[in-house]
Protein backbone atom coordinates (compact mmCIF):
# COMPACT_ATOMS: atom_id res chain seq x y z
CA UNK A 1 0.00 0.00 0.00
CA UNK A 2 1.23 3.32 -0.90
CA UNK A 3 2.59 5.71 1.59
CA UNK A 4 -0.05 9.06 2.80
CA UNK A 5 2.01 11.82 1.97
CA UNK A 6 -0.73 14.08 2.24
CA UNK A 7 0.00 16.90 4.49
CA UNK A 8 3.95 16.60 4.59
CA UNK A 9 6.55 18.66 3.25
CA UNK A 10 7.52 19.16 0.06
CA UNK A 11 10.55 17.85 0.21
CA UNK A 12 9.43 15.17 1.94
CA UNK A 13 6.86 14.54 -0.63
CA UNK A 14 9.21 15.06 -3.19
CA UNK A 15 11.75 12.22 -2.24
CA UNK A 16 9.15 9.48 -1.97
CA UNK A 17 6.24 10.67 -4.82
CA UNK A 18 5.73 8.54 -8.04
CA UNK A 19 6.38 4.84 -6.99
CA UNK A 20 6.15 2.60 -3.95
CA UNK A 21 9.52 0.76 -3.51
CA UNK A 22 7.63 -1.94 -2.29
CA UNK A 23 5.78 -2.52 -6.36
CA UNK A 24 9.42 -3.26 -7.50
CA UNK A 25 10.95 -5.77 -5.19
CA UNK A 26 12.11 -3.23 -2.64
CA UNK A 27 14.38 -0.82 -5.18
CA UNK A 28 14.01 2.50 -3.87
CA UNK A 29 14.16 3.54 -7.83
CA UNK A 30 11.36 2.44 -10.58
CA UNK A 31 12.95 0.77 -13.55
CA UNK A 32 13.62 2.12 -16.51
CA UNK A 33 11.46 0.08 -19.13
CA UNK A 34 12.82 0.32 -22.43
CA UNK A 35 9.42 -0.87 -24.19
CA UNK A 36 7.72 -1.02 -27.70
CA UNK A 37 6.16 -4.09 -28.27
CA UNK A 38 3.78 -5.81 -25.13
CA UNK A 39 2.81 -9.63 -24.91
CA UNK A 40 -0.37 -10.24 -24.11
CA UNK A 41 -1.58 -14.02 -22.96
CA UNK A 42 -4.08 -14.63 -25.22
CA UNK A 43 -5.88 -13.69 -28.09
CA UNK A 44 -8.96 -12.06 -26.09
CA UNK A 45 -7.01 -10.29 -23.69
CA UNK A 46 -5.12 -8.63 -27.13
CA UNK A 47 -8.49 -7.82 -28.70
CA UNK A 48 -9.78 -6.09 -25.67
CA UNK A 49 -6.60 -4.43 -24.79
CA UNK A 50 -7.35 -6.04 -21.27
CA UNK A 51 -4.10 -5.60 -19.19
CA UNK A 52 -2.39 -2.17 -18.05
CA UNK A 53 0.19 -1.65 -20.90
CA UNK A 54 -0.56 -2.30 -24.39
CA UNK A 55 2.23 -0.79 -26.02
CA UNK A 56 5.38 1.08 -25.07
CA UNK A 57 3.69 4.55 -26.40
CA UNK A 58 1.15 4.47 -24.18
CA UNK A 59 2.95 4.18 -20.84
CA UNK A 60 5.87 2.19 -18.98
CA UNK A 61 6.05 1.76 -15.47
CA UNK A 62 8.75 4.53 -15.88
CA UNK A 63 6.22 6.95 -17.48
CA UNK A 64 3.72 5.80 -15.19
CA UNK A 65 6.13 7.02 -12.00
CA UNK A 66 7.08 10.39 -13.23
CA UNK A 67 3.23 10.77 -13.86
CA UNK A 68 2.28 10.04 -10.63
CA UNK A 69 4.48 12.78 -9.27
CA UNK A 70 3.98 15.35 -11.15
CA UNK A 71 0.09 14.57 -10.06
CA UNK A 72 1.06 14.67 -6.72
CA UNK A 73 2.80 18.01 -7.44
CA UNK A 74 0.41 19.77 -9.40
CA UNK A 75 -2.88 18.15 -8.05
CA UNK A 76 -3.64 17.09 -11.75
CA UNK A 77 -6.04 13.96 -13.09
CA UNK A 78 -3.10 13.28 -15.29
CA UNK A 79 -0.15 13.99 -16.26
CA UNK A 80 1.68 13.54 -19.81
CA UNK A 81 5.67 13.01 -20.62
CA UNK A 82 6.58 14.37 -23.93
CA UNK A 83 10.27 15.11 -25.08
CA UNK A 84 10.87 18.61 -24.57
CA UNK A 85 8.95 21.83 -23.56
CA UNK A 86 8.10 23.01 -27.00
CA UNK A 87 6.55 19.71 -27.20
CA UNK A 88 4.71 20.55 -23.81
CA UNK A 89 3.01 23.52 -25.20
CA UNK A 90 2.45 22.13 -28.65
CA UNK A 91 0.61 19.15 -27.82
CA UNK A 92 -2.23 20.88 -25.63
CA UNK A 93 -2.72 23.36 -28.26
CA UNK A 94 -3.12 21.07 -30.94
CA UNK A 95 -5.41 18.82 -28.63
CA UNK A 96 -7.82 22.52 -27.67
CA UNK A 97 -7.71 24.13 -31.11
CA UNK A 98 -9.47 23.58 -34.46
CA UNK A 99 -9.49 25.62 -37.57
CA UNK A 100 -11.88 28.96 -37.36
CA UNK A 101 -11.48 29.20 -33.18
CA UNK A 102 -9.05 32.19 -31.94
CA UNK A 103 -6.44 31.89 -29.33
CA UNK A 104 -5.31 34.36 -27.02
CA UNK A 105 -1.29 34.42 -26.00
CA UNK A 106 0.06 36.37 -23.75
CA UNK A 107 2.44 39.26 -25.69
CA UNK A 108 5.61 37.88 -23.02
CA UNK A 109 5.51 34.20 -24.19
CA UNK A 110 8.31 31.78 -24.73
CA UNK A 111 9.67 32.97 -28.03
CA UNK A 112 9.62 29.35 -29.48
CA UNK A 113 5.76 29.16 -28.33
CA UNK A 114 4.87 32.61 -30.14
CA UNK A 115 6.49 31.10 -33.66
CA UNK A 116 4.62 27.72 -32.93
CA UNK A 117 1.41 30.06 -33.31
CA UNK A 118 3.00 32.08 -35.66
CA UNK A 119 3.08 29.74 -38.77
CA UNK A 120 1.52 26.32 -37.56
CA UNK A 121 -1.30 27.53 -35.84
CA UNK A 122 -2.31 30.11 -38.35
CA UNK A 123 -1.58 27.95 -41.03
CA UNK A 124 -3.92 25.73 -39.68
CA UNK A 125 -6.85 28.68 -39.90
CA UNK A 126 -6.46 29.41 -36.07
CA UNK A 127 -6.85 33.21 -35.43
CA UNK A 128 -3.76 34.36 -32.90
CA UNK A 129 -3.95 37.07 -30.90
CA UNK A 130 -1.58 38.47 -28.13
CA UNK A 131 -2.68 40.73 -25.31
CA UNK A 132 -0.63 42.45 -22.38
CA UNK A 133 0.51 40.94 -20.00
CA UNK A 134 -1.17 43.29 -17.29
CA UNK A 135 -4.66 42.70 -19.05
CA UNK A 136 -6.03 40.33 -15.94
CA UNK A 137 -9.75 40.27 -15.97
CA UNK A 138 -10.07 42.76 -18.20
CA UNK A 139 -9.42 39.92 -20.94
CA UNK A 140 -12.85 39.76 -21.06
CA UNK A 141 -12.76 42.24 -23.70
CA UNK A 142 -10.55 40.58 -25.82
CA UNK A 143 -12.75 37.26 -25.77
CA UNK A 144 -14.83 36.39 -28.51
CA UNK A 145 -17.26 34.06 -29.51
CA UNK A 146 -14.78 31.64 -30.95
CA UNK A 147 -11.67 31.78 -28.28
CA UNK A 148 -11.28 28.53 -27.15
CA UNK A 149 -7.68 28.59 -25.65
CA UNK A 150 -6.20 31.82 -23.17
CA UNK A 151 -2.68 30.75 -22.81
CA UNK A 152 -0.69 32.81 -19.96
CA UNK A 153 2.96 32.42 -18.96
CA UNK A 154 3.52 34.11 -15.59
CA UNK A 155 5.91 35.66 -15.05
CA UNK A 156 6.38 36.44 -18.92
CA UNK A 157 9.76 35.11 -20.52
CA UNK A 158 12.86 37.54 -20.32
CA UNK A 159 11.15 40.58 -18.88
CA UNK A 160 9.13 39.02 -15.92
CA UNK A 161 5.86 40.29 -16.18
CA UNK A 162 3.02 39.14 -13.34
CA UNK A 163 -0.30 37.74 -14.55
CA UNK A 164 -3.42 37.81 -12.80
CA UNK A 165 -3.58 34.58 -13.49
CA UNK A 166 -7.21 33.75 -11.27
CA UNK A 167 -8.87 36.97 -13.20
CA UNK A 168 -8.19 35.90 -16.20
CA UNK A 169 -8.92 32.04 -15.61
CA UNK A 170 -12.42 33.43 -14.50
CA UNK A 171 -12.56 35.94 -17.99
CA UNK A 172 -11.97 33.24 -19.75
CA UNK A 173 -14.42 30.45 -18.40
CA UNK A 174 -17.04 32.82 -18.34
CA UNK A 175 -16.50 32.61 -22.00
CA UNK A 176 -16.18 29.11 -22.27
CA UNK A 177 -12.71 28.96 -23.04
CA UNK A 178 -9.53 26.60 -21.67
CA UNK A 179 -6.90 28.03 -19.68
CA UNK A 180 -3.42 26.70 -20.30
CA UNK A 181 -0.43 27.75 -18.44
CA UNK A 182 3.38 28.11 -18.80
CA UNK A 183 4.91 27.74 -15.45
CA UNK A 184 8.07 26.71 -16.13
CA UNK A 185 9.90 29.15 -13.95
CA UNK A 186 8.08 28.88 -10.52
CA UNK A 187 7.33 24.91 -10.82
CA UNK A 188 4.52 23.40 -8.91
CA UNK A 189 6.50 24.19 -5.90
CA UNK A 190 5.54 27.60 -5.69
CA UNK A 191 2.56 27.98 -7.63
CA UNK A 192 0.03 25.21 -8.33
CA UNK A 193 -1.91 26.65 -11.27
CA UNK A 194 -4.67 24.02 -11.28
CA UNK A 195 -5.43 25.58 -7.46
CA UNK A 196 -5.85 29.08 -9.48
CA UNK A 197 -8.41 28.37 -12.26
CA UNK A 198 -6.10 27.07 -14.42
CA UNK A 199 -7.10 23.99 -16.69
CA UNK A 200 -3.58 22.93 -18.15
CA UNK A 201 -0.13 23.28 -16.49
CA UNK A 202 2.93 22.89 -18.87
CA UNK A 203 6.16 22.70 -18.00
CA UNK A 204 9.92 22.41 -19.52
CA UNK A 205 11.11 19.76 -17.12
CA UNK A 206 14.07 20.56 -19.02
CA UNK A 207 15.01 23.36 -16.45
CA UNK A 208 14.28 22.68 -12.51
CA UNK A 209 12.58 19.44 -12.55
CA UNK A 210 15.66 17.63 -14.11
CA UNK A 211 18.04 19.99 -12.87
CA UNK A 212 21.32 19.24 -14.63
CA UNK A 213 21.65 20.94 -17.87
CA UNK A 214 21.43 17.21 -19.77
CA UNK A 215 17.67 15.87 -20.40
CA UNK A 216 15.17 17.71 -22.79
CA UNK A 217 11.96 16.61 -21.65
CA UNK A 218 8.29 18.35 -20.75
CA UNK A 219 5.39 17.83 -18.94
CA UNK A 220 1.55 18.77 -19.15
CA UNK A 221 -1.00 18.04 -16.28
CA UNK A 222 -4.68 18.68 -16.35
CA UNK A 223 -7.70 18.84 -14.35
CA UNK A 224 -10.41 15.99 -14.93
CA UNK A 225 -12.36 18.81 -17.37
CA UNK A 226 -9.56 18.60 -19.92
CA UNK A 227 -7.70 15.14 -19.20
CA UNK A 228 -9.33 13.10 -21.38
CA UNK A 229 -8.99 15.50 -24.69
CA UNK A 230 -4.88 15.83 -23.80
CA UNK A 231 -4.49 12.36 -23.01
CA UNK A 232 -6.21 11.49 -26.76
CA UNK A 233 -3.90 13.61 -28.48
CA UNK A 234 -0.88 12.76 -27.10
CA UNK A 235 -1.76 9.62 -28.15
CA UNK A 236 -2.37 10.35 -31.55
CA UNK A 237 0.81 12.29 -31.82
CA UNK A 238 2.95 9.48 -30.32
CA UNK A 239 5.19 12.45 -28.66
CA UNK A 240 6.23 10.01 -25.86
CA UNK A 241 9.17 10.79 -24.05
CA UNK A 242 12.00 8.21 -23.84
CA UNK A 243 12.84 6.13 -21.03
CA UNK A 244 15.67 7.03 -19.76
CA UNK A 245 15.05 10.79 -19.91
CA UNK A 246 11.56 10.18 -17.50
CA UNK A 247 13.61 8.34 -15.27
CA UNK A 248 16.65 11.52 -15.19
CA UNK A 249 13.55 13.87 -14.40
CA UNK A 250 12.33 11.97 -11.86
CA UNK A 251 15.24 11.14 -10.36
CA UNK A 252 16.12 15.32 -10.76
CA UNK A 253 13.00 15.91 -8.92
CA UNK A 254 13.95 14.34 -5.81
CA UNK A 255 16.04 16.74 -4.98
CA UNK A 256 14.45 19.84 -7.01
CA UNK A 257 13.37 21.29 -3.46
CA UNK A 258 16.59 21.80 -2.30
CA UNK A 259 17.75 23.07 -5.55
CA UNK A 260 15.14 25.46 -6.00
CA UNK A 261 15.42 27.14 -2.15
CA UNK A 262 19.23 27.53 -3.32
CA UNK A 263 18.64 28.80 -6.55
CA UNK A 264 16.23 30.95 -5.00
CA UNK A 265 18.23 33.15 -1.96
CA UNK A 266 21.09 33.55 -4.11
CA UNK A 267 19.51 35.05 -7.07
CA UNK A 268 17.73 37.47 -4.63
CA UNK A 269 20.99 38.77 -2.56
CA UNK A 270 22.08 38.84 -5.74
CA UNK A 271 19.48 40.87 -7.79
CA UNK A 272 18.97 43.35 -4.58
CA UNK A 273 22.90 43.72 -4.48
CA UNK A 274 21.76 45.09 -8.22
CA UNK A 275 19.57 47.13 -7.79
CA UNK A 276 21.74 49.40 -5.76
CA UNK A 277 24.12 49.71 -8.93
CA UNK A 278 24.08 53.13 -10.77
CA UNK A 279 25.17 51.33 -14.27
CA UNK A 280 21.71 48.71 -13.91
CA UNK A 281 18.72 50.83 -14.67
CA UNK A 282 16.04 48.11 -13.78
CA UNK A 283 15.86 44.82 -11.93
CA UNK A 284 13.23 42.52 -13.64
CA UNK A 285 12.37 39.93 -10.71
CA UNK A 286 9.08 39.69 -9.08
CA UNK A 287 9.81 39.30 -5.65
CA UNK A 288 11.31 42.23 -5.44
CA UNK A 289 9.03 45.06 -3.81
CA UNK A 290 10.12 47.24 -7.08
CA UNK A 291 8.75 44.76 -9.66
CA UNK A 292 5.11 46.13 -11.08
CA UNK A 293 3.61 42.83 -10.24
CA UNK A 294 5.35 42.40 -6.91
CA UNK A 295 1.63 42.20 -5.26
CA UNK A 296 0.49 39.35 -7.45
CA UNK A 297 3.60 37.52 -7.34
CA UNK A 298 3.49 38.03 -2.98
CA UNK A 299 -0.54 36.75 -3.25
CA UNK A 300 -0.31 33.57 -5.70
CA UNK A 301 3.41 32.48 -4.98
CA UNK A 302 4.87 30.89 -2.06
CA UNK A 303 8.81 31.03 -4.02
CA UNK A 304 10.94 32.22 -6.47
CA UNK A 305 13.25 30.28 -8.52
CA UNK A 306 16.78 31.11 -9.96
CA UNK A 307 16.41 33.36 -13.27
CA UNK A 308 15.41 37.15 -13.75
CA UNK A 309 16.89 40.15 -15.72
CA UNK A 310 18.70 43.53 -15.43
CA UNK A 311 17.86 46.32 -17.63
CA UNK A 312 21.43 48.17 -18.21
CA UNK A 313 22.17 51.84 -17.95
CA UNK A 314 22.18 52.76 -20.91
CA UNK A 315 24.17 51.28 -24.43
CA UNK A 316 23.35 48.69 -27.12
CA UNK A 317 24.37 45.19 -28.73
CA UNK A 318 27.99 46.25 -28.24
CA UNK A 319 27.83 47.08 -24.22
CA UNK A 320 25.91 43.71 -23.92
CA UNK A 321 28.41 41.84 -26.04
CA UNK A 322 30.98 43.32 -24.05
CA UNK A 323 28.93 42.13 -21.03
CA UNK A 324 28.69 38.92 -21.93
CA UNK A 325 32.34 38.36 -23.35
CA UNK A 326 33.91 39.62 -19.81
CA UNK A 327 32.08 37.04 -17.82
CA UNK A 328 34.04 33.71 -16.34
CA UNK A 329 31.91 31.32 -14.03
CA UNK A 330 28.59 32.05 -16.09
CA UNK A 331 27.91 30.51 -19.44
CA UNK A 332 26.49 32.06 -22.41
CA UNK A 333 23.83 29.83 -23.26
CA UNK A 334 20.18 29.20 -23.69
CA UNK A 335 18.06 27.02 -21.60
CA UNK A 336 18.01 27.76 -17.31
CA UNK A 337 16.87 25.53 -14.25
CA UNK A 338 20.64 23.79 -14.12
CA UNK A 339 23.03 23.48 -11.41
CA UNK A 340 25.47 26.22 -13.79
CA UNK A 341 25.17 29.99 -14.10
CA UNK A 342 23.86 31.41 -17.45
CA UNK A 343 23.62 34.79 -19.16
CA UNK A 344 22.37 35.77 -22.41
CA UNK A 345 21.43 38.95 -24.05
CA UNK A 346 17.53 38.76 -24.92
CA UNK A 347 15.97 39.98 -28.13
CA UNK A 348 12.40 41.57 -27.26
CA UNK A 349 11.56 42.77 -31.11
CA UNK A 350 8.85 39.72 -30.99
CA UNK A 351 6.70 42.30 -29.16
CA UNK A 352 3.67 43.44 -30.20
CA UNK A 353 1.11 44.95 -27.52
CA UNK A 354 3.84 44.93 -24.41
CA UNK A 355 6.33 47.46 -23.76
CA UNK A 356 9.71 46.13 -23.69
CA UNK A 357 12.36 48.05 -21.33
CA UNK A 358 14.28 50.45 -23.23
CA UNK A 359 16.78 52.33 -21.08
CA UNK A 360 19.40 49.76 -22.52
CA UNK A 361 20.00 46.26 -23.04
CA UNK A 362 18.38 43.29 -21.07
CA UNK A 363 20.78 40.78 -19.64
CA UNK A 364 18.58 37.77 -18.57
CA UNK A 365 20.95 36.15 -15.41
CA UNK A 366 20.31 32.33 -14.43
CA UNK A 367 21.80 32.16 -10.83
CA UNK A 368 23.10 28.61 -10.35
CA UNK A 369 24.28 26.80 -7.14
CA UNK A 370 27.53 28.76 -7.19
CA UNK A 371 29.27 30.34 -4.69
CA UNK A 372 27.05 34.28 -4.22
CA UNK A 373 30.36 35.93 -3.37
CA UNK A 374 32.18 34.33 -6.67
CA UNK A 375 29.39 35.33 -8.67
CA UNK A 376 28.87 38.83 -7.73
CA UNK A 377 32.76 39.54 -8.72
CA UNK A 378 31.77 37.98 -12.14
CA UNK A 379 29.10 40.56 -12.59
CA UNK A 380 31.50 43.31 -11.45
CA UNK A 381 33.75 42.93 -13.78
CA UNK A 382 31.07 42.00 -16.67
CA UNK A 383 29.53 45.49 -15.81
CA UNK A 384 33.01 47.26 -15.87
CA UNK A 385 33.42 45.70 -19.05
CA UNK A 386 30.22 47.28 -20.15
CA UNK A 387 31.00 50.61 -18.95
CA UNK A 388 34.12 50.55 -20.76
Amino acid sequence: MARDLSGKGSNTRLAHIGNDPRDFHGFVNPPVVHASTVLFPDAETMAGHKQKYTYGTRGTPTSDALGAAIDALEGSAGTIAVPSGLAAVVVPMLAFLSAGDHVLIVDSVYFPTRRFADTMLKRMGVEVEYYEPELGGKIASRMKDNTRVVFTESPGSNTFEMQDIPAIAEAAHAGDAIVMMDNTWATPLYFKPLDHGVDISIHAATKYPAGHSDVLSGTVSANAKCWQQLYDTYLTLGVCAGPDDVYQVLRGLRTMGVRLERHQESALEIAQWLERRDDVSRVLHPALPSHPGHEIWKRDFSGASGIFSIVLNGGGTKEAHAFLDALEIFGLGYSWGGYESLAVHVSLGDRIVAKAPDEGPVIRLQIGLEDVSDLKVDIEKALAAARA
